[in-house]
């Protein structure tokens, strides 16, 4: 049995499609499923990174996205699409796999439209409760549709729709405090706030932070993930800010991988974040009160209508 994956662009499109890879194979391994082939076909990105120890064959191909404000970057990317589009034709032609699961983004609209092609069964899983033009777009080639909020319900064909959540990855639902404690450096009493901008880290947050930080330093520990490209840049000016102030309180990082979310929400009495779909509901799971702020050029403004439609 094959079962192709695809989506991609961000950590919020390709953690769920870890979480569902993960049970597919353990279920595989549970049943003796002994000719299970799993592969991923998307962007060459982050993301592709972390499959290296998953024993999944992944097929980069080229995908574009049309951004909404002018940019040379849409010129390139629509060369990049239909270049994209004749790379995941040929290789859903060598590959022909029983299934594709996409979680959308613009890395998956290749896969979408050569699995449509070839009338391979799709499935499709919507995180937020606007869906993403993409899923929008695949919904009248799928199979299945997964959402996780009833608000998206109204977008797909009710006949194939199901309310099912969203994939969590297992290893970060678990954690030691007493270690997560360790691997930060935090060895005071005082409450631990946890700030984080998604996978990638988010400029106008961190300068908030920045902004407060002396004064938050004096009443709580500070673990703030950064993003990797701003983290040089934050933790010298946090150094500065702080020259007179509680400096080991403050605890930057750029990217955390599994391990180190799993400590991150292990560690935090309480979590700043952006609204994205899979960040709000991993911190649901590890049942952490939390500040939600959402993005507020994110694309069809979904964060926004993620972050109400949770507090309801």
């Amino acid at each position: 049995m094959r079962i192709l994956f695809t989506g991609g662009g961000t950590g919020g499109h390709f953690f769920p499609i870890l979480a569902v890879l993960r049970e597919v194979k353990r279920i595989a391994e549970e049943e003796r499923i002994l000719d299970m082939e799993c592969y991923y076909m998307g962007p060459d990105d982050f993301g592709t990174s972390l499959l290296k120890d998953e024993d999944v064959v992944s097929i980069p191909v080229l995908a574009g996205k049309w951004r909404r404000y002018g940019s040379l970057e849409n010129a390139l990317d629509l060369l990049r699409i239909p270049v994209g589009f004749l790379q995941a034709l040929w290789n859903m032609f060598l590959i022909m796999p029983d299934a594709v699961f996409s979680k959308g983004g613009y890395g998956a609209l290749p896969a979408i439209l050569a699995a449509a092609i070839f009338r391979l069964p799709v499935i499709i899983h919507e995180s937020d409760a606007v869906p993403g033009r993409v899923n929008l777009f695949s919904a009248r080639f799928a199979a299945r549709i997964g959402i996780a909020f009833p608000a998206a319900a109204k977008h797909f064909p009710k006949e194939k729709t199901a309310l099912v959540g969203i994939p969590l990855r297992a290893r970060i639902l678990y954690g030691n405090r007493e270690e997560a404690r360790e691997a930060f450096d935090i060895y005071s009493a005082i409450p631990v706030v946890g700030i984080i901008g998604a996978s990638q880290g988010a400029e106008p947050l961190n300068n908030a932070v920045l902004g407060v930080l002396k004064e938050l330093t004096t009443e709580y520990e500070i673990v703030h993930q950064t993003g990797d490209k701003n983290f040089v840049d934050v933790k010298a000016e946090a150094s500065v800010v702080l020259e007179f102030g509680h400096k080991e309180r403050y605890h930057p990082v750029g990217f955390m991988d599994e391990t180190g979310i799993r400590d991150f929400y292990t560690v935090c009495d309480l979590i700043v974040s952006r609204a994205g779909a899979s960040s709000i509901m991993e911190i649901a799971a590890r049942g952490k009160p939390s500040v939600l702020i959402p993005l507020s050029h994110a694309a069809q403004n979904h964060q926004w209508e993620n972050a109400f439609a949770y507090a309801a």
